[in-house]
């Protein structure tokens, strides 16, 4: 039987590691023509990419500050209603049975604006009226001198103008509180009218019993008439516990935010703040000044105040106000990252004219330079 001839094992070895490595030479050459074009593309994709990219990311050009020396100071700043803004809550605890205004609702002083539930005021206020109508007729039975008598009178007349007063306001209350208010504008004006009449009587009555009081001679209260005077009082107080279920505008203005609900029980805290408040006739900027630009600062310097809501624009206002004392920073507070952070002055600014600026919002101030302002002495940084 014959065999197969031996193959040397070492010479298979070599051209078998030599075959593959022309085979993995020509993958790689392959590799790399295929992939140059894909390089080519990126490149030009990053290329185009760029100048797009760069665009998207620059800001819109702001104005420049003004070439003859420049500003003479900057400063952040938060727009406010002219008096600031007036978060109004209750004074007593209590569910809201009325709301009677809306967001940017215009009022005047006194008006109804939110109404809580009033049924145990308005009993201890009918208790408080019958327990004085019958203190008041034991009293008229007892026979006194005559400047005894004329301190009564004074009193009687006090006494009813202060329920007039309280008349008046209630009858503008329901006035106001009813399912058309614009059918009934003359009323209410005709109430306010009358409210205004009831306070200017109650303060003529209350001059006139105190020149009575002041008179030589004038004997002590009996016993019948402190208990009228005690009576009296209750129902003062039961009156004012009436009116705290009454919301109403401390001055003319518009309301800002409603912060409360039909239904909704409410309680006096300073964190439940049920209205906002502000007088938008006038807007102001409250700037804070560090304290090395307070001396370039005076009453009545110009400023040039820009929002980046409104970029590219330009409102102009002067200092009305400088605070005498440094305080801490309210715009940008301070923080563990601040480690910086200095007192700052407070400085409140006359917005000229009626910009689209709106409360809150806030604003960088740049103060124009001002030739006065610098050569005067510390001392004459003062509030007006």
């Amino acid at each position: 039987m014959d065999r197969a001839p031996k193959v040397n094992s070492t010479l298979a070895s070599l051209v078998i590691a030599a075959l593959a490595a022309g085979a993995i030479a020509v993958a790689v050459e392959h590799w790399r023509t295929q992939r140059q074009p894909d390089r080519n593309t990126t490149s030009a994709v990053a290329s185009d990419s760029v100048p797009v990219k760069s665009a998207q990311a620059t800001p819109p050009p702001r104005p420049a500050a003004p070439k003859a020396g420049g500003w003479s100071a900057s400063a952040s700043g938060r727009v406010e209603p002219r008096g600031g803004e007036v978060r109004i809550g209750a004074q007593m605890p209590g569910k809201v049975v009325q709301l009677l205004v809306r967001m940017n609702d215009s009022v005047k002083a006194g008006d109804l604006l939110v109404r809580l539930a009033d049924d145990e005021p308005a009993a201890r206020v009918a208790a408080a009226t019958a327990e004085t109508a019958a203190r008041r007729r034991e009293r008229d039975n007892e026979q006194v001198a005559k400047l005894a008598a004329d301190r009564r009178n004074a009193e009687d007349a006090v006494a009813q103008a202060e329920r007039s007063v309280f008349r008046a306001r209630t009858e503008l209350d329901r006035l106001q509180s009813g399912a058309d208010v614009a059918a009934h504008a003359k009323e209410i004006e005709a109430a306010r009218a009358a409210l205004l009449d009831a306070n200017s009587k109650l303060e003529q009555e209350r001059a006139s019993l105190r020149r009575v009081q002041a008179q030589p001679g004038v004997p002590l209260p009996t016993r019948l008439e402190a208990a009228l005077t005690a009576a009296r009082a209750e129902l003062a107080l039961a009156e004012a516990t009436f009116d705290r279920t009454r919301i109403r505008a401390p001055v003319d203005g518009t309301v800002l935010h409603v912060n409360t609900h039909l239904g909704e029980t409410v309680s006096p805290s300073p964190e439940d703040v049920l209205l906002v408040f502000g007088d938008l006739s006038q807007l102001k900027i409250r700037a804070e000044i560090e304290e090395r630009d307070i001396g370039k600062i005076r009453v009545g310097q110009g400023v040039v105040v820009r929002s980046d809501a409104f970029a590219g624009q330009d409102f102009q206002g002067r200092v009305e106000r400088m605070a005498n004392a440094l305080g801490s920073p309210r715009i940008i507070g301070k923080g563990p990252r601040r480690p910086n952070d200095r007192d700052v002055l407070q400085v409140l600014i006359d917005l000229d004219g009626r910009p689209p600026l709106v409360p809150g919002m806030r604003v960088d101030v740049f103060f124009k330079p001002d030739e006065s302002v610098g050569a005067a002495p510390a001392t004459a940084v003062k509030s007006n």
